[in-house]
């Protein structure tokens, strides 16, 4: 057993939830990551999205397989050496900077030491060398100059308060992630169809859980970004990272942190086993959530359109839902490179892909953009507005659209034989598998492929594999 796969189970322990919390909010108070997650990152409008994709990608790093951290390691160098450009305060900045790299990986070792503290159960010294040996190898199999990071725990600390002292600031992306995210946050798939239990139970859950983050952050970076913190939050966070670590005795597989994110992740249209009980379980709580709408004065939030049925051609949508369920990807209100890329890098990342096939699929989006710039970009200020999108959104469907559906279908095609058979289709539309989008052989040939993607993608209409693929939270 390696340093790394020692550790793989604290990504499991129910406790590492706040944990995680806590720790993103520490990278993103750094400004090179701050402005990175800013600019490039769809934590805001995908958060259950990209929560799944970071349990896939910390169990690869800390899993058993050598080639599959060697291929995550690659993967995650090459989607950081794309996330770059110059903040707010003109300063430039880059995801693969080595200090800001460093950070991430003390933040989440800090956060682990943490959350043992706060529920009780402090690490003993050796222990706690022995976990920071797994981060640092961590660390290390990014590729990363390990001078970056102190060799010792020792020397850890010190180098910790120095950061938190000298370089973190009061980030719009911190900002966003203590007081926006958890007001917003938007109904995993699996329980989209039950706004009412879901905005109640947020209401409730995300002032708390952004209490419990602030109240245990450093108390000196507090006072420095007026953080406030609230009556009793000390009492409520030990309370709750406690109660967090009672439910490690629960039977085994409950709380197993990557089958939770799967679950969540489930569209209520799966062809999953498990979506028979949850469906079964669903009818339970929309009942429950209709006696609560008759004794409680809390309003129901509008119930989303539901897909059509069928696969192909769905209900249309309006060319302002499209764009903001489909185009802004980061939810900033405007289209630009950034989103087309968390586009190719969510397919790049379902289908895992290797550095070629992911290459070649960024430069078709990146065609993409450009045309796109070239045709709806009025007013030259380097990015598309919603006004400007719905004025002339036919100018969507090009010949670079074209040619982003061609690659996607080769790169899906993994066996090259010119159709997607149900396993190659299974890996792109991980939880929205549909047999209905297929012919009666049981394939998807290239040509309906390419009607379905363009269809989706131009004609604005609504389709059940698509748009868990690309709307969804």
């Amino acid at each position: 057993m390696s340093r790394l796969d020692e550790h793989g189970e604290l990504f499991n322990d129910p406790r590492w939830g706040l944990a995680l919390i806590r720790a993103t909010v520490l990278e993103a108070a750094h400004p090179q990551i701050g402005a990175a997650l800013a600019d490039h990152s769809s934590f805001v409008t995908h958060p259950w999205r990209r929560l799944r994709n970071t349990f896939l990608s910390t169990q690869r790093m800390f899993g058993p397989d050598d080639e599959a951290r060697r291929r995550e390691s690659a993967r995650l160098n090459r989607l950081h050496a794309r996330m770059n450009g110059t903040d707010a305060q003109n300063r430039s900045y880059s995801a693969m900077d080595p200090d800001a790299r460093a950070w991430v990986v003390a933040t989440m070792f800090e956060s682990a030491v943490t959350m043992h503290r706060l529920s009780g159960q402090a690490l003993e010294q050796a222990a706690m060398e022995r976990l920071y040996s797994g981060f640092r190898a961590f660390h290390a199999a990014l590729g990363d100059d390990p001078g970056f990071l102190p060799p010792t725990v020792h020397e850890f600390w010190p180098y910790y308060d120095r950061v938190v002292e000298e370089e973190l600031e009061n980030t719009e992306a911190m900002r966003i992630i203590l007081y926006k995210l958890f007001d917003h946050l938007p109904a995993p798939p699996l329980l989209a169809g039950l706004p009412t239990l879901w905005g109640t139970g947020r209401a409730v859950a995300g002032p708390v859980i952004g209490a419990i983050t602030v109240a245990s952050l450093p108390e000196s970076f507090r006072r420095r970004a007026g953080l406030p913190e609230t009556p009793g939050a000390q009492t409520l966070m030990h309370g709750t990272y406690l109660a967090a670590g009672l439910a490690r005795f629960l039977p085994g597989g409950w709380v197993h942190a990557q089958g939770v994110a799967d679950l969540l992740a489930l569209s209520p249209d799966s062809d999953d086993p498990r979506m028979r009980t949850v469906t079964a379980l669903r009818e339970q709580m929309k009942r429950a959530g209709a006696l609560f709408r008759l004794i409680t004065p809390v309003p129901a939030e509008p119930v989303p359109a539901q897909p059509a049925p069928t696969g192909g051609a769905g209900t249309r949508r309006s060319a302002e839902e499209f764009f903001e369920e489909v185009l802004d990807q980061t939810g900033d209100g405007f289209l630009d490179w950034p989103d087309l890329a968390a586009m190719a890098r969510e397919m790049s990342t379902r289908l895992d892909l290797d550095e070629p096939e992911e290459t070649r699929l960024y430069n078709a989006y990146a065609d993409w953009w450009r045309e796109l710039q070239t045709a709806l970009d009025t007013d030259g200020d380097g990015r598309i507005s919603a006004e400007e999108y719905a004025a002339a959104a036919p100018a969507l469907a090009g010949p670079a659209l074209i040619r982003v559906a061609e690659v996607l279908f080769d790169v899906t095609d993994k066996d090259g034989n010119q159709r997607i058979d149900a396993d190659e289709y299974r890996a792109l539309f991980r939880t929205a598998f549909r047999r209905d989008t297929v012919d009666a052989t049981g394939v998807y040939t290239r040509g309906a492929f390419m009607k379905d993607f363009l269809t989706f993608m131009s004609g604005r209409r609504r389709s059940t594999p698509y748009d868990p693929l690309l709307t969804e939270a």
